[in-house]
C-alpha cells in the first residue's frame, strides 16, 4: 500500500491518478509496490543486479509500459537498471521517471539505468518526467542513464521533463541507429536556487537514412547552473539536427556544447545554441494585460517549456 505522498508524488512523474491499464511496475522505496503484466507484456526481476526486464512481444500493438519510482524517505540511495527489449513490428507507449519527498537531513539519490533494445520497425513513445518536493536540508539527486540500441527502420520519441526540485541531476544518453531509424528527443529542464543540471547526449547514425533530433529547452535561474552537451556521429548517409534553446535569469549560468561529426560524405549534420534572457517588451506586453511582474515572467517560463 502507498501512501498519500507517495501516491501525489506518483501523480507529478506518471500522471497517474489511478492504477494504469496495461503493464507497470511500480517501485516505492527501493522496493515493488505493485506490479501487472498482459499477454504480451512480461516484466521480470533481473537475476544479476537491482531492477526489471521488460520483454514486449513483436506485434504488439497499442499497449503500454509504466514504471514510475517514488522515493518519501530520507536517505535513501539506489542503483536500479531496467532493460526494454521491444520486438520487431510493435507499437508501445512507455512512461518512467522518479520523484523523490525529502523532508529529511540526509541526501536521497535515485540513479536509473535504462536500455533500450528497440526491434525492426518498431515504434516506441518514451515519457519520463523528475521531480522533487520536501523542506529537508537533505539533496534530492537524479541521474538517468540511457542506452539505446535501434534496428532497422524503428522509430523513438522521447520526452525528458525536469520542472524544479532536483538539487542536482547527471543525464547521459547514448544511441546507436542502423539503416532508416529515427529517434526524436526533446528536453525540457528548470533549474533554480543553487540546483546544478548536466545533459550529456552521443548519438552515432550508423546505417543509411538514419535521423536523429535532439533538442533542449531550458531555464536557468538564480544561481543555478547548466550544462548541455550534444554531439552527433554521422557514420553513413543520414541526417542529423541538435539544438539547445535557453533562457537565462539571476546569476544562473549556462554552457552550451553542440558538437558534429561527420565521417561520410552525405552525411547532413546540423546545430544550433541560443542562450538569452527574456525581452523586456514580452514582460511589458503582459503586464499591460493585468499581470505583475513575477507573473508575465512565470507565463513567458511556461510558454517557452511547452
Amino acid at each position: 500500500m502507498m501512501d498519500q505522498i507517495q501516491k501525489r508524488i506518483l501523480e507529478e512523474v506518471a500522471d497517474l491518478h489511478v492504477i494504469p491499464e496495461g503493464a507497470y511496475n511500480i517501485r516505492a522505496n527501493g522496493e515493488s509496490a505493485a506490479r501487472n503484466t498482459t499477454a504480451n507484456i512480461d516484466i521480470i526481476n533481473k537475476e544479476d543486479s537491482s531492477g526489471i526486464e521488460i520483454h514486449i512481444k513483436p506485434g504488439t500493438k497499442k499497449e503500454s509500459v509504466h514504471i514510475p519510482v517514488v522515493l518519501s524517505k530520507s536517505g535513501i540511495k539506489e542503483v536500479v537498471y531496467n532493460d526494454f527489449y521491444v520486438g520487431d513490428d510493435s507499437e508501445v507507449f512507455i512512461v518512467a521517471g522518479c520523484g523523490i519527498h525529502n523532508c529529511g537531513n540526509q541526501d536521497s539519490q535515485h540513479d536509473g539505468i535504462h536500455r533500450f533494445y528497440i526491434g525492426k520497425n518498431a515504434k516506441v513513445r518514451y515519457v519520463e518526467k523528475h521531480y522533487g518536493e520536501g523542506d529537508g536540508e537533505g539533496k534530492r539527486i537524479l541521474n538517468p542513464g540511457t542506452e539505446i540500441y535501434m534496428d532497422e527502420n524503428s522509430s523513438l520519441e522521447m520526452e525528458m521533463v525536469q520542472i524544479r526540485g532536483v538539487d542536482s541531476t547527471y543525464r547521459t544518453t547514448t544511441a546507436e541507429l542502423k539503416a532508416g531509424a529515427k529517434l526524436v528527443v526533446r528536453e525540457r529542464l528548470l533549474t533554480h536556487g543553487k540546483q546544478e543540471a548536466y545533459s550529456d547526449y552521443v548519438v552515432r547514425l550508423e546505417g543509411a537514412g538514419a535521423n536523429a533530433d535532439v533538442v533542449s529547452r531550458s531555464v536557468a535561474q538564480d544561481e543555478s547552473y547548466q550544462k548541455f552537451d550534444s554531439k552527433i556521429v554521422g557514420n553513413a548517409p543520414c541526417t542529423g539536427h541538435t539544438e539547445c534553446d535557453a533562457i537565462i535569469m539571476g546569476k544562473a549560468r549556462i554552457l552550451a556544447i553542440p558538437q558534429l561529426e561527420a565521417n561520410d560524405i552525405d552525411a547532413a549534420l546540423i546545430h544550433e545554441a541560443a542562450i538569452g534572457k527574456i525581452a523586456g517588451e514580452q514582460i511589458i506586453k503582459l503586464m499591460t494585460l493585468g499581470l505583475t511582474e513575477e507573473e508575465a515572467e512565470e507565463q513567458i517560463i511556461n510558454g517557452f517549456l511547452k
